[in-house]
């Protein structure tokens, strides 16, 4: 097996780990949280989104977020999620400087989450990329059902190497593949990231994997034997879509990087410093989360030998 030295940990917890809790998270717990992420070494936060607030209202407060946190010296790179043109303009007179645009794949989907298909959402992006061109602002683009459609089912492997191919052509730097209501299996997850990579050798690629089925590591595991070394993760394995049925958690960070640091891949990223935050997490959100890693501890904990 063949494995790279490093992978790229990029958090989501801020956004996707958020936005489908009840409780609506104040501003002043969101910085908690970010400073304990900070302490832990992350160094890609995706902090928030610019979406309309009466649709996500979790995410009501990223603006203010980013302006608590964006005059740090020493901070992680700060990306927004924006769904259209509106809210790359919301972002940038914040001074947001990185933008994830999402659309998917399922024009199903895509007409749930963001009331257009998926041809409309790609001429919207045209007109996003200029914009964020002309206000020098890094654009990355997400395929939400890249592996399946809670809609529709199978999305066709021809669609997703038509729409790789006509981002590459806009040279998006990064392009996100998003398992979004966790239906990838590993075999299915090694052939199209093979045949992509084959095609795109010098596409930058990103995964977004969910556990709503249990197979978030095993297609890690997939990912990393195609060659890819980047991946959205979320803390205590909170979040899911608010527009698709049964979605359920993104893979854990704790979990990922425990597994990773066991294989001896390096993530730059201190395990102790996450499980310190991933229990925070806990009291802020008011409920036990998907962690593994927090209830059983990491491999190498020793335990006493039980009396008698």
């Amino acid at each position: 097996m063949n494995f790279p030295e490093r992978v790229q940990i990029n958090e989501v917890v801020l956004r996707d780990g958020l936005q489908l809790e009840a409780k609506i998270v104040p501003l002043e717990e969101k910085k908690e949280l970010y400073e304990l992420l900070v302490n832990a070494h992350i160094q890609t936060l995706e902090f928030g989104s610019f979406v309309h607030p009466k649709l996500v209202p979790q995410m009501a407060n990223s603006g203010e977020l980013f302006d608590a946190v964006a005059a740090e010296i020493q901070r992680p790179a700060l990306i927004a999620l924006i769904p259209n043109l509106k809210g790359a303009e919301n972002a940038q007179s914040h001074g947001v400087s990185r933008l994830n645009f999402v659309f998917s794949a399922s024009d199903t989907h895509n007409q749930q989450n963001v009331r257009k298909n998926t041809e409309e959402s790609l001429t919207e992006l045209t007109t996003i990329l200029e914009f964020c061109n002309s206000h020098g602002i890094t654009l990355n683009v997400s395929i939400a059902t890249t592996f399946g459609c809670p809609f529709e089912g199978e999305v066709l492997v021809a669609r997703i190497q038509n729409l790789v191919h006509r981002l590459v052509e806009m040279k998006i730097d990064v392009i996100t593949l998003a398992d979004t209501t966790g239906m990838a299996n590993p075999k299915q997850v090694y052939g199209l990231l093979s045949l992509l990579r084959g095609e795109f050798p010098s596409q930058k690629f990103n995964l977004h994997f969910h556990n709503t089925r249990g197979m978030g590591l095993s297609n890690i595991l997939a990912s990393l034997q195609a060659g890819i070394d980047s991946f959205d993760t979320s803390l205590g394995g909170l979040g899911g879509c608010p527009f698709a049925p049964g979605a359920t958690g993104n893979v854990c960070t704790e979990d990922v990087v425990h597994m990773l640091h066991n294989m001896g891949i390096d993530t730059g990223l201190s395990l102790e410093g996450l499980l310190k935050a991933s229990a925070a997490l806990e009291k802020i959100v008011e409920h036990r989360t998907p962690s593994y890693l927090l209830k059983a501890g990491p491999s190498d904990r020793k335990y006493p030998v039980p009396a008698g």
